[in-house]
């Protein structure tokens, strides 16, 4: 007991009720639809990119407005102003009719244009273009087949088409994200599109959720839950809505993270005292191996860094959190941070060339950004209680939980911190965000 205190209060600002033990066990819901997540765009780029998109040919025949989510996730990832283009006739709607001297006079540097029509076996062809209208080339002419209740999807991913052939970069719109709602006395655990659009529960209980991590094929979930009167991992299909305690020792067991293949899960357990790192089968058909011996100190929030081959973890081996590197072939470790007295939740990259983490500064907890080469940090947000950083697949977004007016809502920023979000919902605090993969 004197050990799960010690934790509580190493990690009280980033779980605040990770010890709030309520009465009854978590149920499994079947993909029960709840409130949308709103998403206001606080601050955005002064290099934003003029792109105009033209409502699509006969959508308005449709149950969605494929070009309105296009010009959405365009508006919303900050690289991109919208250029009005009302009163433009006749409307383009085939590369071909696009008059590129109109849009230029607008100030467009790109056009997206599109047609829908109805296919047989009720299925519709979306298909779209888009224009550069400086060199006036076509960058994309493609076209889709889908059913009606696909038509959101597809504009998800017609956004990331047009993003990655105006920016070089992927698009992340088709992705999704998971989080903890807190309402009453009730936790639910969400996957919603990255957008905060069609949130579907995974999982409802009356005890606490903490820790939601996709696994790499976006599949699976692993989460933390105390239906058990202590902490457990379970991982879950996001496919069936099948679900099993891959770790459940005695004691703690918590802190789930992928390995970049999902065939293994490193996990902090306190089964021999303490609270060390250990790996294991994601499918639980194995034990558990203990990774590195650290008597007397806290190892935890392991991630792994993409290659696989080596971790990030925070421990006060050192007498305060700080995050430290693991090598797992050479069991070598390395500390990484040395600035400030409170380094934690440290989250790779995906071209491992860096990490975000929580730090404090004078009493404020901020989302930070480290280059691993120049060792130079950077902090992102202002705090005064932001926690649970998650990076979006392409690295060019953070997720994380921030406080604001007495509740917990999700923000995002930029990796070089020039664009923020506010995401929030009306009626329920929100937490632990989790950015899933492309796929």
């Amino acid at each position: 007991m004197r050990r799960l205190k010690k934790i509580h209060c190493f990690y009280r600002f980033l779980k605040s009720n990770i010890f709030i033990f309520l009465l009854s066990g978590a149920l499994l819901y079947p993909l029960t639809v709840q409130a949308q997540l709103t998403i206001d765009i606080i601050g955005g780029s002064g290099a934003a990119l003029p792109v105009s998109v033209v409502p699509f040919g006969n959508e308005a025949t449709y149950p969605l407005s494929v070009s309105t989510v296009i010009g959405n996730d365009l508006k919303r990832s900050g690289r991109f102003r919208l250029i009005d283009e009302t009163g433009i006739v006749p409307r383009p709607y085939l590369p071909e009719e696009v008059n590129t001297s109109i849009f230029r006079a607008r100030g467009a540097d790109a056009v997206v244009i599109g047609n829908m029509r109805p296919m047989p076996n009720n299925t519709i062809e979306v298909r779209f273009a888009l224009i550069d209208t400086v060199r006036q080339e076509t960058l994309a002419n493609m076209a889709f087949t889908v059913t009606s209740p696909q038509l959101r999807a597809t504009a998800h991913r017609i956004a990331d088409i047009v993003y990655e052939k105006l920016t070089g970069e992927p698009g992340v719109f088709s992705t999704r994200i998971a989080y903890i709602t807190q309402q009453g006395k009730q936790y639910m655990l969400l996957v919603a599109d990255a957008d905060g659009d069609n949130p579907q529960t995974i999982v409802t209980s009356a005890d606490p959720l903490i820790s939601p991590r996709f696994s790499p094929d976006g599949t699976r979930i692993a989460y933390v839950s105390f239906e058990s009167q202590k902490p457990v991992v379970y991982v879950q299909s996001l496919m069936n809505g099948s679900r099993k305690a891959i770790a459940n020792f005695r004691g703690s067991n918590s802190a789930p993270a992928w390995s970049p293949d999902g065939t293994q899960l490193i996990v902090t357990l306190s089964r021999e005292g303490g609270s060390q790192l250990f790996i294991m089968p994601a499918d639980g058909s194995n034990a558990a191996q203990r990774l590195m011996t650290s008597p007397g100190a806290i190892d935890t929030e392991a991630a792994f860094m993409p290659d696989g081959q080596s971790i990030l973890f925070t421990s006060d081996r050192g007498g305060s959190p700080q995050i430290y590197r693991f090598w797992i072939m050479d069991r070598r470790t390395e500390r990484v941070t040395f600035e400030g007295s409170h380094n934690v939740s440290p989250r790779p990259l995906p071209d491992g060339k860096g990490m975000v983490f929580v730090r404090r500064d004078n009493g404020r907890f901020q989302i930070a950004a480290m280059d691993f080469q120049t060792r130079q940090t950077m902090a992102l947000t202002q705090g005064p209680m932001d926690e649970s950083p998650s990076v979006a697949p392409n690295g060019r977004y953070i997720l994380y939980s921030s406080t604001s007016g007495g509740r917990s809502i999700l923000s995002a920023v930029s990796v070089d911190g020039t664009i923020r979000q506010r995401i929030g919902a009306l009626t329920e605090q929100v937490r632990e965000p989790a950015w899933g993969p492309i796929l």
